[in-house]
């Protein structure tokens, strides 16, 4: 992976599953990285296993669907580190019932989805990219979906925050290069996330056996890990994705090679 020594990362939604585990590797690879999240001490837990890396960290408890909270982030990241090289977008929710079609969704949980999941992308680049400037350029990665791609019944909120932030990645790509900074995607199938474990456990079946279920879907047979989805930030925020801009890519064992037209055949496979 590319060496981080001496940059400064923020990762939203960065005290537990995907966010977590870019957070430490961004650590291990030398960056100073500052994991906002709500909870205060999952996101201390992230920060004290970054002892023994080659960089540091710091928690800012904040609501990334708040516009005050998104520019205290990145206050406080130039404050204490001194500027901002790269933002791992990572934060998002799919609460229990945002599950429902356009009638039956009530309309807080859709602005609270897409105040989190899409608007907060809007606002880290507002008001991150100014201090990415002034470093000679920088990089935004974000943690979209498969389901920006294609979806599923009844996540109309989270399937349009995912879509329009795939959108939103394209066109800051074009509206920020002339500025080195370039603006990327991952679209990670299901990974075992605290997120995911929570859909499991909501079907009253055992969770490791619904996760195994989920893991059919893809055709690798299995589900993904935080690391992986890790592995592949660390490359597009690295020097080795130089060329790369207004890009996505899939961590998705398969799953949007597959199509949905193959209605799970990946079971079989």
């Amino acid at each position: 992976m590319g060496d981080f020594s001496g940059k400064i990362v923020i990762v939203t939604g960065g005290a537990q599953g995907m966010g977590r585990s870019a957070a430490l590797a961004f650590a291990r690879e030398g960056a100073s990285v500052a994991v906002a999240d709500l909870d205060e001490q999952a996101g201390a837990k992230t920060v004290s296993d970054m002892v023994g890396s080659e960089g540091r960290g710091i928690v800012i408890v904040a609501d990334m669907g708040v516009s005050a909270d998104c520019r205290r982030v990145v206050e406080e990241t130039v404050s204490t580190f001194g500027g901002v090289d790269v933002v791992f977008n990572n934060v998002g929710i799919q609460p229990a019932e945002s599950y429902a079609d356009a009638v039956d969704l009530p309309e807080e949980t859709w602005d609270r989805i897409i105040a989190v999941n899409l608007k907060s992308r809007f606002l880290m680049a507002k008001y991150a990219i100014p201090h990415m400037r002034e470093r000679g350029g920088g990089v935004i990665v974000d943690n979209a979906s498969v389901q920006g791609l294609q979806s599923m019944p009844g996540v109309s909120a989270y399937a349009a925050s995912k879509g329009g932030d795939l959108s939103l990645v394209r066109q800051l790509s074009l509206d920020f290069a002339r500025d080195n900074i370039r603006v990327l995607a991952v679209c990670p199938g299901t990974i075992d996330t605290p997120m995911a474990r929570m859909a499991a456990l909501s079907t009253g079946r055992d969770v490791e056996s619904e996760l195994r279920d989920y893991g059919k879907t893809h055709p690798l047979g299995r589900i993904g890990m935080p690391e992986e989805v890790a592995n592949v930030v660390l490359f597009l925020a690295s020097d080795r994705a130089s060329f790369m801009t207004g890009e996505y890519v899939c961590v998705d064992g398969g799953m949007m090679a597959m199509g949905v037209w193959a209605g799970g055949a990946g079971a079989d496979l």
